[in-house]
């Protein structure tokens, strides 16, 4: 499975941005996936999850209520929509095909994509 990850940008706080990950492979709708990201200096950190029919979701708490999973089977890809975005939220984002028992470990997932930045300023 190949992950490439997109949409990233600078933005200011506030604003809105969309990232994609379109999937290679047959079993795209199989797979659980999920998005973590990770600031300069700091450890990679969960974003969100979602089953693989998108009727399971999941959030980090400092990003729920503002950003939202979802996924298009056919397309092959996983969206987060991040809204009222702040600094804090500036990082790199991978997605990632989970792989493990847990949606929020960055160690069970597998297949990462290589990132797409995204900067807030103030």
């Amino acid at each position: 499975v190949q992950l490439q990850a997109s949409g990233g940008g600078l933005v200011q706080a506030g604003d809105s941005l969309r990232l994609s990950c379109a999937a290679s492979g047959r079993t795209f709708s199989s797979y659980r996936m999920a998005w973590f990201r990770q600031a300069p200096g700091k450890e990679r950190e969960f974003v969100s999850a979602i089953n693989w029919s998108g009727a399971s979701t999941y959030y980090a708490d400092s990003v729920k209520g503002r950003f939202t999973i979802s996924r298009d089977n056919a397309k092959k890809t996983v969206y987060l929509q991040m809204n009222s975005l702040k600094p804090e939220d500036t990082a790199v984002y991978y997605c990632a095909v989970v792989t493990g028992s847990s949606v929020f470990n960055k160690d069970d997932m597998d297949y990462w994509g290589k990132g797409t930045q995204v900067t807030v300023s103030s």
